[in-house]
């Protein structure tokens, strides 16, 4: 195989790159991060000389596993320019064949001398270095070697593994000149690679029945000289190469699950190399003794033999631990062989079960709430201490956001530090955190794959990031490190830093692909997270855009209001403030059943309805009989007319007030929503008793309406059902502590507000809260003039006397002459198309209002006049001298009102 193709763009970069320029974009990830690396040890691509070691095993365990690969590899090769080589986990070259062997007296020795070290950082970027930094099969091909001594050739190259522990212990390199053609080469080192492990695999199986013989050996011996008595005999069962053997005699017969647990109990025994007897509990009632001591074969393998010895006289807890040597039988007990094994390969065996069950418990830990921040948190409290001994975790601020993210660059936000102790040095959460090129982070963020860094102190990219930091990080005991991507339906939402300090055994690739598989677990659940953060954070928006802003100018009450949303999601919760005619004021607040954009899209829907009713001054109960019908009909037409079908509208509850400071009325109606408190000058609390009233919704149910008086400086708390109902709690018990927060003289809305929030919101709300809490003004008597008057034209001229000189005493001499045509064109309107009795009201607020009263029901109605028309100009009129004007019924008639602004002279 050769890569072929113009080398002029990767040569060119290369001359970038060493010029320190950027490389462009024409060069791999991996060779990139490699040249990074380099620059970053401070490597010379002229003078990169190679240290030689004498001191490796010619005749060690991967040589014997390879020897016969590379000799089937050299006759393949026959007659080649190949060079096949094998080195150790260091780097240092073991072994080389040639298909060629006369290359052998050509070659400079670092291409044909065993002992020479090719890591990558003595040697830069080559076959051997790359694999075990990459720590997968590499091709490096003429410029994208680091050193001028190999621009002319290429290589690939692949790691070795003990399948047992699955760490790298070995690289099998093929070099060769660029010309060289091999239709499969890549397949070729695979397969060669592939065997090699299963060599070394067979290796460990030998020993381990090497183990097995010398206990059966030393079992027959004892037998034959009477001193055991009954030994293990037929039923020999082999587990295969993890080493674990059992024995069963006749009279050892268990369930699977027993067998189950002195397996288990086996193996930890063995990977501690622990001598002597322990009680083991079984899982169906009863109790079996496990003797555990050394053994060693005939070629010098040591290792470990476990025993179970079930029944017997004397419990097994009661039992001394057995010195060295075949432990003696109780009387009347049973024993079987268990297990044998070397201690190391027992330790694979645990180390294997508890990364399966740490991923089974990762399942309920990790994602049990819809927040990033959280999720991430709970990624890193799963892998301490059982995986690493700290955890970073650093995300782009958009997904905190729950936003869309392009691919992360070098700006991270800290989201998550977590380890066995707080004072490690780390970025803090919560900071800002700038990755520089070449470090193990922005290796992994640029290609998206897992690094791994068993040796932190010697990761060039790790300390260039920060010496000083890094520095501290190292005198805190952290030596191995891996960064695997979050991601997550193929987008990279950032990544997860794990550090090991406490074990002194470095990260290995079992332990990244376990890093990997929890950051993949935990990558969908914050993916989750953020999607349900973008939607909650919509509906949130729709929601505020639809309640008000900025509430309306007007002077009957001074209101304060709150509205928290729930933290589950948003709901449909409302409250709003209306100015009406004669200085009265309308409050609301309203819940929609249910949560989410639908809730609070209906919640839009009926705030604007009810702002339009009010305006058109209907009374209380008419206002909500109306909200009925609108809902009904919504919830019609989004049901599609199908009455046993409709997944629409469930209903609401609504209060609205009305309150007339210049009587101190309240006018109440309730569509099932709870009943608002009522807080008096002197400190008592009570809650207004009004009908209840059918939630909205229902259609075709009556609503009535209550008045109160309210008293002077008094306070009117409106609430929805958020603030009192919990699903853990008693809403009577909420009602009288809301009674106790409100019993407080003295404080303005505002504070009533604070107070209240502090006292009754619950810190993770379940539902929406809406509070409006409105303080009552009062109009003095003497900013009100009234007037009564007979059904009689002439006494219009009285009336605008009377007028002008009340607003003289005012101050108000400016707005004479309009208050005075005002009066002229709706007091002749009354008199001619109304009836008795005829009323005149002029309120002095922070507008001066002009009401005319009559017992008629027709209403006027601005209209453009024609030339030839005698009349219809008077409301014409009325409607350039008033700033607003209109008409709202009364049970006894109607009322026709004007304001003018005091300024509008």
């Amino acid at each position: 195989m050769a890569v072929t193709g113009d080398q002029t763009g990767p040569a060119r970069s290369r001359e970038r790159f060493l010029e320190g320029e950027p490389a462009g974009a024409g060069v791999r990830g991996p060779i990139l991060d490699s040249w990074l690396r380099c620059r970053l040890l401070g490597l010379s691509p002229d003078r990169a000389e190679l240290p030689y070691r004498d001191d490796f095993d010619p005749d060690s365990r991967l040589v014997r596993a390879a020897a016969p690969v590379l000799d089937e590899l050299q006759h393949r090769f026959s007659g080649s320019r190949m060079n096949i080589s094998v080195a150790d986990a260091d780097g240092t070259v073991l072994q080389r064949r040639f298909g060629e062997p006369s290359l052998a007296r050509s070659l400079p020795p670092i291409q044909t001398v065993p002992g020479f070290v090719f890591a990558e950082r003595y040697g830069g970027t080559n076959g051997i270095g790359l694999a075990l930094a990459e720590r997968r099969p590499v091709q490096v091909y003429r410029a994208e070697h680091f050193a001028e001594r190999a621009q002319s050739n290429a290589c690939c190259a692949a790691p070795i593994r003990d399948q047992l522990s699955g760490h790298i212990v070995g690289v099998l390199c093929f070099g060769y000149p660029y010309t060289f053609e091999h239709p499969d080469l890549a397949a070729l080192l695979g397969r060669a690679v592939g065997t090699i492990e299963r060599r070394l695999m067979a290796q460990s199986s030998e020993r381990e029945r090497g183990l097995l013989h010398t206990y059966l050996d030393a079992q027959r011996g004892a037998a034959g000289n009477g001193t055991s008595g009954e030994g293990p005999r037929a039923g020999v069962r082999t587990a295969g190469p993890d080493g674990q053997e059992w024995l069963a005699g006749p009279g050892l017969a268990l369930a699977p699950h027993d067998r189950a647990v002195l397996s288990e109990r086996a193996a930890e025994l063995i990977s501690s190399a622990r001598r002597g007897a322990f009680g083991v509990a079984l899982p169906h009632g009863g109790e079996a003794t496990l003797l555990s001591r050394p053994v060693t074969s005939g070629t010098g393998v040591r290792g470990m033999v476990v025993e179970a010895v079930i029944g017997g006289d004397e419990p097994a807890a009661h039992r001394p631990q057995q010195p060295p040597g075949p432990p003696p039988r109780p009387p009347g007990a049973v024993r079987g062989l268990v297990m044998v094994g070397e201690p190391e390969v027992g330790r694979y065996a645990v180390e294997a079960r508890r990364r399966l069950e740490l991923l089974a418990e990762a399942s309920s830990l990790i994602g049990t709430t819809l927040d990033v921040g959280r999720t991430a948190r709970e990624l890193a409290e799963a892998a301490v201490p059982r995986l690493a001994d700290y955890v970073t975790v650093d995300l782009p601020e958009a997904v905190l956001r729950g936003e869309e993210s392009a691919r992360p660059g070098a700006e991270l936000h800290r989201t998550v530090v977590h380890g066995i102790r707080d004072d490690c040095p780390f970025y803090p959460a919560g900071q800002q955190v700038e990755l520089l090129a070449g470090t193990p982070q922005m290796r992994c963020l640029s290609g998206g794959q897992a690094v791994l860094e068993p040796e932190l102190g010697s990761a060039a990219g790790f300390i260039a990031q920060d010496p000083e930091r890094a520095r501290r990080l190292l005198a805190h005991g952290l030596h191995s490190l891996v960064v695997v991507p979050l991601l997550a339906r193929g987008v990279l939402l950032g990544i997860a830093s794990f550090y090991r300090s406490q074990d002194p055994a470095p990260f290995g690739d079992d332990d990244c692909r376990l890093a990997q598989e929890l950051a993949a677990r935990a990558a969908l659940c914050i993916d989750n997270a953020r999607r349900y953060t973008r939607e909650h954070n919509l509906a949130l928006a729709l929601q505020r855009s639809l309640l008000p802003r900025d509430l309306p100018e007007q002077g009957a009450v001074e209101v304060a209001h709150r509205y928290l949303p729930a933290e589950s999601g948003v709901g449909g919760d409302w409250f709003d403030v209306i100015p009406l005619s004669g200085a009265r004021v309308a409050l609301l607040v309203g819940d929609v059943v249910g949560h989410g954009l639908h809730a609070a899209a209906t919640m839009g829907r009926l705030r604007t309805a009810a702002r339009n009713f009010a305006e058109l001054e209907l009374a209380p109960d008419e206002l909500l009989t109306h909200l009925d019908n609108l809902l009904v009909r919504l919830d019609r037409e989004e049901g599609g007319g199908d009455a046993g079908g409709s997944t629409g509208i469930v209903g609401a509850t609504c209060l609205y007030a009305v309150y007339d400071p210049t009587t101190r009325l309240c006018t109440m109606a309730r569509a099932g929503h709870l009943p608002p408190a009522v807080a008096h000058p002197d400190g008592r609390v009570t809650f207004a008793d009004l009908p209840a009233g059918p939630p909205l919704g229902l259609g075709g149910l009556p609503f009535e309406t209550a008045e109160i008086e309210l008293p002077e400086d008094g306070t009117l708390v409106l609430y929805t059902d958020g603030l009192v109902e919990d699903r853990h709690g008693d809403i009577d018990v909420a009602l009288d502590r809301l009674r106790r927060v409100l019993a407080h003289p003295g404080r303005g809305p505002e504070e009533t507000c604070r107070a209240v929030m502090d006292a009754m919101a619950p810190e993770h709300p379940e539902d929406d809260i809406a509070l409006l809490v409105a303080r009552a003004r009062t109009v003095p008597a003497g900013r009100i003039a009234a007037w009564e008057l007979p059904a009689d034209p002439a006494k219009v001229c009285d009336i605008r006397a009377a007028a002008t000189r009340r607003l003289a005493e005012w101050g108000l001499e400016e707005l004479a002459f309009a208050a005075e045509l005002l009066l002229s064109e709706l007091v002749t309107n009354a008199i001619r198309y109304g009836g008795e009795p005829i009323q005149v009201r002029l309120i002095h607020d922070r507008t001066l209002i002009c009401e005319v009263s009559d017992g008629g029901s027709t209403a006027p109605h601005l209209r453009r006049a024609a030339s030839t028309d005698e009349g219809g100009r008077g409301l014409f009129l009325v409607a350039q001298l008033a700033q607003a004007w209109g008409t709202r019924y009364t049970p006894r008639g109607k009322v026709i009102w004007a304001e003018c602004a005091l300024d509008a002279a």
